[in-house]
């Protein structure tokens, strides 16, 4: 066994910053005999743990993010014992996913203390989040504070100034509270790093809650934050929500304020990566697009889209009004990859509830898809690796080449993989060759044609959906499957469907998988190699209780919109099920 001293330089500052987060966190907030093995799903553990007070686990259990503000707004709760409370529940949720990056108590405590002073010397709140804890996935810069980003290259590299965002956050009066694991190079649809290790999904600890936003979605499960912000270049909102049963959008480039986070594969502007929020309802949704926007983020973020939140949008006045009979397009698969089960069961439940509330049905026909694909996937990797292989040679860290845990992780970590399916394999090859400018210019060009080319397909659907319309909003599963043991997260071209294509798209939870409802099919046509590999890899016993969600597709820049139609599908489904998801 090595000595401390044997260890290479990167892993020794890893160990020194493991110990660093861990004595950020105080000592009464810690778990005794934390239940680990045999202990899948850990949802239960806040309740029963002693950590939290009564009133802490009321405050902590709300999650109508609109009703949290009021109590906030009237002084009813304080910032600070709501900041307090999220805090602790975070450090519980913490301990048993491993979702954390910087815990930073003092800081926080004293800016919701200062807040609560305002509050009480002028009666006014100092913003639309006063007092509101948000939490933030491990790009957002924050004065003072590191920023890893899943790199070792990251470990003593102190913010000098807040990112835009932040800087919104706290005029807005909210309490940034915690920041949340991301992969390395963030291109993952898993959360694991050699900083700070892998993070757990609390429905059951040996899947995964995806990535890159994935110790957002951890922490969210476990209503460790009210509100959290991550990132999506080609399903990082959406998998982490889909697979931890979370509302979120994924706004269209520029929409929301980006500038000052750090980022992987900087000055990659061909399909960019966009800020969006995660939370436990749609009103934390609506709350942050609201906020955010109404602090004019265009004049902090010169990308930013000079574009104030549309009341007339949110009203739906481009889709025949609020009362508008509307036209929902269903993407039962996208002929890349057919979904499991449990996702055609969410998919027929929301159909079923969508014609039971009035609205029109039809199904989607697929367009183009395998272009879409391969011009993504051939942007994504166009610098050969270059920007990874740089980012891990400032340390010296190796570049991680697959997500499968070894054994030597499962030990370590307390929980039970799922032994490797026999048709997984290392999930990154050599690098691929190095597109050149020429080269890559044709490949926006080809995007380009594309979009036009899908734009044209959507609006020729107004001769099937008897609105007088195009189809209103695509539905369809975010990912192939609900969350799926480590390193075995191979899908994402129904996301990054809507990052190459710029879509404006939310996910909504539905249901849960069902080993009684949602059993294996027979085999069918596989489309290709990966779709006969996702097809063997269901299980009713592996997935049984976990969330099923789905995402909703709207146009470009179409936010206020999305997020009304969601609210209208969320409704339905509501509705048709009795109160109960």
């Amino acid at each position: 066994m090595s000595t401390t001293s044997e260890l290479p330089r990167w892993r020794r500052l890893c160990d020194m910053k493991q110990k660093s987060r861990h004595n950020s966190i105080p000592r009464d907030w810690l778990i005794e005999n934390l239940p680990l093995r045999n202990h899948p799903n850990v949802l239960d553990v806040p309740a029963k743990c002693g950590v939290l007070t009564e009133r802490e686990l009321m405050i902590t259990e709300t999650t109508d993010v609109h009703l949290i503000i009021r109590k906030l707004h009237s002084a009813e709760w304080s910032s600070l014992e709501t900041t307090t409370a999220f805090y602790k529940r975070s450090i519980i949720a913490h301990q048993l996913t491993n979702c954390l990056t910087e815990i930073f108590v003092d800081r926080a405590l004293d800016r919701a203390r200062y807040l609560d002073e305002i509050l009480k010397k002028t009666g006014k709140p100092v913003g639309p989040l006063h007092g509101l804890p948000v939490s933030l996935k491990d790009q957002f810069t924050m004065k003072g504070l590191e920023t890893v980003m899943g790199y070792v290259s990251g470990i003593g590299k102190y913010a000098e100034k807040d990112s835009v965002i932040v800087e919104i956050l706290y005029q807005c009066g909210a309490v940034p509270f915690v920041r949340t694991n991301v992969p390395q190079t963030l291109m993952w649809g898993e959360t694991s790093n050699h900083v700070f290790g892998r993070t757990l999904n609390p429905y059951n600890r040996s899947l995964t809650p995806g990535g890159s936003s994935g110790g957002e979605g951890a922490l969210l499960a476990m209503k460790g934050s009210p509100l959290g912000v991550g990132t999506d270049i080609g399903g990082s909102l959406r998998i982490p929500s889909t697979f931890c049963g979370l509302y979120t959008l994924r706004p269209s480039y520029a929409r929301l304020p980006y500038y000052g986070a750090a980022n992987a594969l900087n000055g990659q502007e061909s399909i960019s990566s966009v800020l969006g929020p995660m939370s436990n309802s749609l009103s934390g949704i609506k709350s942050f697009m609201m906020a955010v926007i109404g602090a004019r983020p265009w004049n902090l973020d010169p990308v930013t889209i000079r574009k104030p939140w549309d009341e007339e949008e949110w009203n739906l006045s481009e889709h025949g009004g609020v009362d508008a009979q509307l036209c929902f397009a269903i993407m039962w698969d996208n002929g890349v990859v057919k979904p499991h089960p449990p996702l055609i069961r969410a998919v027929q439940m929301t159909k079923d509830a969508l014609e039971k509330a009035g609205h029109r049905v039809i199904d989607w026909e697929c367009h183009r898809h395998i272009e879409i694909y391969k011009n993504a996937e051939t942007i994504f990797v166009a610098d050969g690796y270059h920007d990874y292989m740089t980012e891990c040679a400032k340390s010296g860290e190796p570049l991680i080449r697959t997500m499968v845990p070894s054994e030597e992780e499962e030990a370590a970590e307390g929980y039970e993989f799922e032994p490797p399916y026999p048709f997984v394999k290392a999930l990154v090859g050599d690098p691929p060759e190095h597109v050149k400018a020429y080269d890559l210019w044709r490949l926006h060009d080809e995007k380009r044609e594309l979009r036009k080319s899908h734009l044209d397909h959507w609006q020729s659907t107004v001769s099937r959906t008897g609105t007088g319309r195009p189809v209103d909003a695509i539905i369809s599963p975010a990912v192939a499957y609900t969350a799926v043991p480590h390193g075995l997260n191979t899908d994402s071209f129904y996301t990054t469907l809507c990052n190459a294509m710029d879509y404006t798209t939310s996910v909504f939870p539905v249901t849960y998988v069902d080993r009684e409802l949602d059993i294996p099919q027979e085999p069918h046509d596989f489309y290709n190699h990966e779709d006969e590999a996702i097809y063997k890899l269901y299980r009713t016993d592996l997935f049984d209780g976990c969330p099923v969600g789905l995402q909703l597709i709207g146009k470009t820049l179409e936010e206020e919109a999305v997020l009304r139609m969601t609210t209208i599908v969320d409704d339905a489904l509501r509705q048709s099920t009795t109160g109960k998801k």
